[in-house]
């Protein structure tokens, strides 16, 4: 197979980028998209050239470091499927592919087809966990979850923070994975004492980083690898809601009794 690329070349955050053509031969059905590249940056190393930067890590659909667009499409528009993922076999002889970073204002381009997506790592550190004592395991029965409430929590944990679900939507929202984070915790018990306090911080955290607002599109749902439920957004606002409503009740309270 003879595959025509036209990739997003950027050497860093700073300088400008540009697309630049390539032509790869020699690519056989049963190679996956990242072993193409691989294939091409052999050659590119060959001719003297830098070879295209692209991160990835497993190569088996679970951490999401691969993601960049295909054709304009996250991940490369397959159902539940990340870059890594991709089979050449999806693709025909002489195809034409535009791979590009994703596009948004909290994604800084590193270089080429690397974007720094350290903005999802703030959101969790501001309540993406839950505080418990330290000391030994505790038994595996003492704290009983209900079937409903545990499948939710892992249907939310398979979120992998690829950004896939920034890069579709128009307004670079963040919603779907910062909703998919607190329906994790928040579905369990030992998720309950910091809750409210959870949802404010990670929301707050959310709106801190330049991540735009969501307005119902649903592209995100459509792309995630993992297949996370837009429904989840609603839990979080129905989260955030109660939260809020509980700080400003509490507010009342305290002032009322310094009055008193």
């Amino acid at each position: 197979m003879d595959i025509k690329l036209k990739i997003w070349r950027q050497s860093n955050t700073a300088s400008p980028g540009q697309f630049k053509d390539y032509q790869v031969t020699g690519i056989t059905p049963d190679m996956s998209f990242l072993e193409m590249l691989d294939v091409l940056n052999e050659d590119l190393t060959a001719r003297g050239e830098a070879p295209v930067a692209f991160e990835h890590d497993c190569r088996e659909g679970i951490c999401g470091s691969c993601g960049f667009l295909v054709n304009g499409l996250a991940h490369g528009g397959r159902h539940g499927t990340t870059v890594c993922q991709l089979s050449m076999r999806f693709f025909k002889d002489g195809d034409s592919l535009a791979l590009e970073p994703w596009r948004a204002k909290a994604f800084p381009v590193l270089r080429d087809l690397i974007v720094d997506r350290s903005a999802f790592d703030r959101i969790i550190q501001a309540g993406g966990f839950i505080s418990a004592n330290t000391g030994s395991a505790p038994e595996a029965n003492s704290i009983l979850v209900p079937k409903a409430s545990a499948e939710t929590a892992f249907d939310a944990a398979a979120c992998i923070g690829c950004g896939a679900c920034v890069a579709a939507c128009p307004n670079a929202s963040a919603m779907l994975f910062t909703a998919a984070k607190l329906t994790h915790l928040n579905s369990l018990p030992q998720g309950q004492p910091q809750r409210d306090q959870r949802t404010l911080n990670m929301v707050a955290a959310m709106s801190r980083e330049l991540f735009g607002s969501c307005t119902n599109h649903g592209e995100c749902e459509a792309v995630c690898p993992k297949q996370i439920p837009i429904e989840f957004i609603g839990n979080m606002n129905r989260d955030l809601v109660r939260a809020t409503f509980r700080r400003r009740r509490e507010a009342i309270v305290v002032a009322g009794t310094q009055r008193a």
